[in-house]
Parts: structure tokens; C-alpha cells; sequence
């Protein structure tokens, strides 16, 4: 069969290697995909946001099944639009994205279905949201209601932090559209997990468990990123946590989705923090995260594609997943000065190198291709993602392909996975 997957970074190009080792596929296209990709696909000049030209594409190739990685595309309507062609795609449909394309349309669900997650409030007018800010004090945080790459969340230590991320977010300044409403909310101590499971509307398959690391900087300081760092399986969530997520947040937003009308099919991302034998919910993802996929997908036994198959088809009754019973770390090596400015065209070396080593793969994200070369070309530029029998196995494997690359002003955390080890 034929597969296509839609997107370029280390989440796609881990989605690639993971469906390019099933035998029921025989081509892979990948549009917009990346250099490191083309290794595995064959990549397709088209833009993400380019629905009228994926569609064409998909059905002039006779794709057997799309698979939709970014929230962008999501959040247009190309499953939509796709199944209107009749044409088999894993994703959610546009008004069920919409739980990750707005947090506010995302918190009200929480709330009417009794989702644990903090109070809040919407605002779209600066003077009631600092009034906000001035009743509750700090810490708070502050989102951005629309897509905003991950960076639309500022936590906020003093009520001065707060004000200025409102007035950015409000004045249009920060993330355009995306902030002209945002969500104000109550500041959750406890320690953050990823949950992600597939569900086909009614039906929920969770996957492993992992743990991302949002902040720049090593101790989980800094502004948040896309995300520089994950690790599966996540200590912190115990089984007694994993039924209480199951329970509270999964079943009951799978079905709250339903019942609104909204049937939710694909991969559904829960962003938990736990505190003890607290769950609460931050936000949910209508995609994989990343780099959370890439630990995933390198701990995963079964064969994926059968598994979006099913889920396009709506019925996974009768699928199980099998793991392999290691860890796996993901470390992002990143482009200096990220996630603010930071320059592209420098070259990547030492790529040979990681390749040699067992029990690792280097995932591109944001790379290029210049005279020959992979260089830079984005924020977020690799994931080294590294398994081993143990997490610390595991941390090392990665850090060891960490140690291989190098470029001109590369930044990475030393600390991926060191929450595990505690």
C-alpha cells in the first residue's frame, strides 16, 4: 500500500521510519517532509496548509492512507475534506481539532464534563484580564487561545510577568490572531506527564506512558519550547495514575466529544500534572506530540499501520499494541537563540558518526540541504533518541549520539530523563 504522511518535522520523520517497517507498505510519500526523510520517502513539495494541492496529490497517487502529523492542517479541515473524497486519513476531524485549536473551546469541555483540570477564565479585553490577574496573584498562567507552536503558554512567577504576557497576547504583538483571546488560569504544582491514546470516538487504546520537557533550559527554566527533550516509560505515572487518567480524563472527554456532536477519532494527547494521587488536566493535543512520538514510536512493537488503518476506519475493538519492554530518550538539539531568533544554514556534523551507534536514530526536524550537506534549518533541529534496557541506558544512548553531533552555536538540555532517575 501507499502511505502518505503530512508534515516536516522529527515527529514526521519518526511517524516515516515507524510506517516504513511495515510489510503492508511498499511506497511512502512525505509533503512537505525533510532531507533526513528521504531516506525512507520520497518527499513532496506541498505545504501542510496546502489542502486543495494534498488532495490532488493523494488522489493522483491512489494513497491507500494519509496520515496528518502537524495540528495546523487539522485545525483546516483536511480529514474533512479527505473523507469527502473518500479517501482513508488519520486525524481529527476540524470541529473535534478544535480541542487543541482553541483552549478556551477546550477548558468549557473540561468543565461541562467534569474533566479535572484549574479554574479559569476567558478574556478578550486587556483591563478585566489584569483585573483577573490582580484578584488571584502569582504564579498564573497565561495562554494564548489559537495554535501557537507550543510557545502560546506563559507561567508566570509574578503578577508583572502575568500583565506583560496580556498585553502582548491581547495587542495582537505576540501570536497574531491566536491571541486575541486568552485563557488566565490557576497554577498546578506537581510534576507534568504525556498521556496520548488512540480512540476511534469510542473505543480508547492508551499508549505508553512519557514525559516532555517544555522549558529551554536545563531545571525547567526558561520560556517553554515545542519541546526540547522526552523520555517512555514515565515513573510517574503509576498504574493507580493510569486508570485515574484513563477514567477522568480520556473516557470522559472521548464521550463529552460525542455527545457534543463532535466525534473525536485519532490520537488524542493529554497534557496531565500530577500531584500525588492528584490528576489534573492542562490541555489536550488532536496529534502526537513532539518529541514524545519519537520515544513512542522507538518503544513500540506492533506494526503501526494497521493501527491507523483501523482508526480511520473507526474501529480499534479489536486492537491490542505490544511494547518492547525498554526505555527510550529523545534529546532535541536545537538551533542557537531558540525558541526566540536563531540563524539556519549552519552546517551539521558528525550525523555518520551517530549513525554507527545501536539502539539510536537520529530523527530530523528542522534540517536542510546545502552543497551536499545537512544544515540548519529550523528551531528545533534534531531529536537523538536513544533505547535501552533501563531509562538511564537509555539517557546515556542518547547523549552518546548527543556527544557525536555538533554545529555552530547548538543548544540542548543535559537534564532529559534526570526526573525518571529520582
Amino acid at each position: 500500500m501507499k502511505v502518505l504522511v503530512i508534515g516536516s518535522g522529527g515527529r514526521e520523520h519518526a511517524l516515516v521510519w515507524k510506517i516504513a517497517q511495515s510489510q503492508l507498505v511498499n511506497r511512502i510519500f512525505a509533503a512537505p517532509g525533510n532531507p533526513g526523510m528521504a531516506a525512507l520517502a520520497e518527499n513532496v513539495p506541498l505545504k501542510v496548509d496546502d489542502l486543495p494541492g494534498l488532495l490532488a496529490f493523494a488522489k493522483k497517487e491512489q494513497i491507500d492512507l494519509t496520515v496528518v502529523g502537524p495540528e495546523l492542517p487539522l485545525s483546516l479541515g483536511i480529514v474533512d475534506l479527505f473523507e469527502e473524497y473518500g479517501l482513508k486519513v488519520f486525524g481529527a476531524r476540524r470541529n473535534a481539532a478544535l480541542i487543541e485549536s482553541s483552549k478556551a473551546f477546550s477548558k468549557d469541555i473540561m468543565k461541562k464534563y467534569n474533566v479535572p483540570t484549574a479554574f479559569y477564565e476567558v478574556f478578550t479585553e486587556i483591563d478585566p484580564a489584569l483585573a483577573f490577574i490582580e484578584r488571584h496573584g502569582a504564579p498564573i498562567v497565561v495562554k494564548a487561545d489559537g495554535l501557537a507552536a507550543g510557545k502560546g503558554v506563559v507561567v508566570a512567577q509574578t503578577k508583572d510577568e502575568a500583565t506583560a504576557a496580556v498585553k502582548e497576547m491581547l495587542s495582537g504583538n505576540a501570536f497574531g490572531d491566536a491571541g486575541s483571546r486568552v485563557v488566565i488560569e490557576e497554577f498546578l504544582r506537581g510534576e507534568e506527564a504525556s498521556f496520548l491514546a488512540f480512540t476511534d470516538g469510542k473505543n480508547i487504546i492508551p499508549l505508553a506512558s512519557a514525559q516532555d520537557h517544555k522549558a529551554v533550559f536545563d531545571g525547567d527554566k526558561g520560556p517553554n519550547t515545542g519541546g526540547m527533550g522526552a523520555y517512555s516509560p514515565a515513573p510517574v505515572v503509576t498504574p493507580a495514575i493510569h486508570e485515574k487518567a484513563m477514567i477522568e480524563v480520556m473516557h470522559r472527554t472521548v464521550d463529552g466529544m460525542a455527545a457534543e456532536g463532535r466525534p473525536y477519532r485519532g490520537v488524542l494527547y493529554a497534557g496531565l500534572m500530577i500531584d500525588g494521587d492528584s490528576v489534573k488536566t492542562l490541555e489536550f493535543n488532536a496529534r502526537f506530540g513532539d518529541p514524545e512520538c519519537q520515544p513512542l514510536l522507538m518503544r513500540m512493537k506492533s506494526d503501526i499501520v494497521p493501527i491507523l488503518m483501523a482508526v480511520a476506519e473507526g474501529d480499534i475493538s479489536k486492537i491490542e499494541i505490544e511494547w518492547h519492554d525498554m526505555a527510550s530518550v529523545c534529546v532535541v538539539m536545537a538551533a542557537e537563540g531558540y525558541p526566540g531568533d536563531y540563524p539556519k544554514g549552519d552546517v551539521i556534523v558528525g550525523l555518520d558518526e551517530a549513525a554507527k551507534i545501536d539502539d539510536l536514530f537520529v530523527f530530523h526536524a528542522g534540517t536542510g540541504e546545502k552543497d551536499g550537506s545537512f544544515v540548519t534549518n529550523g528551531g528545533r533541529v534534531l531529536g537523538v533518541t536513544g533505547r535501552g534496557t533501563t531509562v538511564a541506558d537509555a539517557i546515556n544512548k542518547a547523549y552518546e549520539g548527543v556527544a557525536a553531533i555538533s554545529w555552530k552555536g547548538v543548544q540542548f538540555r543535559k537534564d532529559i530523563g534526570a526526573k525518571a532517575q529520582r
